[in-house]
């Protein structure tokens, strides 16, 4: 229960922080750590992209789809599904096939979408708040990624602006690492 509080608080905290980054700090972080992103090789070997539709506070994945699109990359994008907990993703191809959720979220409309079978993805974009450098996350609190990642097999990377690195967050046995965390500042290999 006191893990529980203390992710809470630091979910708190750290929202508090990127809620309060000014626009044109926003927008450069987001420039390179978009920039260090391409220059992956394991970016330009991947097909199948599987990225969330960022939030306001969040690094900007609206490019990156964009990016990826460019790039002939196929990108696909989760649905929850609250009652199961569990993320089921459909090929994006075009920014009016999504449709807005709870919490002002944007997911794909699967009346106007593919649905893709896991197995078919090999790069995931993993989204979350904070991270320390072993690749362990505190996301948003539904677990939807760590139940996913579970079964994964492809590359697994978080992008993070540099303030939310933290020397260590509270890991739980269900807890996945990601391979690599891409910041401003550079890339972070947490497989070691």
């Amino acid at each position: 229960m006191e893990e529980m509080m203390k992710k809470k608080q630091m979910r708190l905290q750290i929202k508090e922080q990127l809620s309060a980054l000014e626009k044109t700090e926003y927008e450069q972080r987001c420039h390179l750590i978009a920039a260090q992103l391409y220059a992956l090789p394991e970016w330009q070997r991947a097909e199948v992209i599987a990225v969330t539709v960022s939030a306001p506070y969040e690094i900007d994945t609206w490019s990156i789809i964009r990016y990826a699109w460019l790039s002939g990359k196929k990108v696909c994008v989760p649905k929850c599904a609250p009652e199961t907990k569990e993320m089921h993703f459909y090929i994006l191809s075009d920014f009016r096939e999504l449709e807005k959720v709870y919490a002002g979220l944007y997911e794909p409309s699967p009346h106007m979408t593919a649905f893709i079978s896991p197995n078919l993805i090999n790069f995931v974009l993993v989204p979350g708040l904070l991270f320390d450098e072993n690749g362990y996350r505190i996301g948003f609190g539904g677990g939807y990624y760590d139940r996913f990642l579970t079964a994964f097999r492809g590359t697994t990377i978080s992008l993070a602006f540099s303030f939310q690195l933290c020397h260590e967050v509270p890991v739980e046995p269900h807890d996945v690492p990601v391979q690599k965390i891409v910041t401003e500042m550079g890339v972070i290999n947490c497989a070691k």
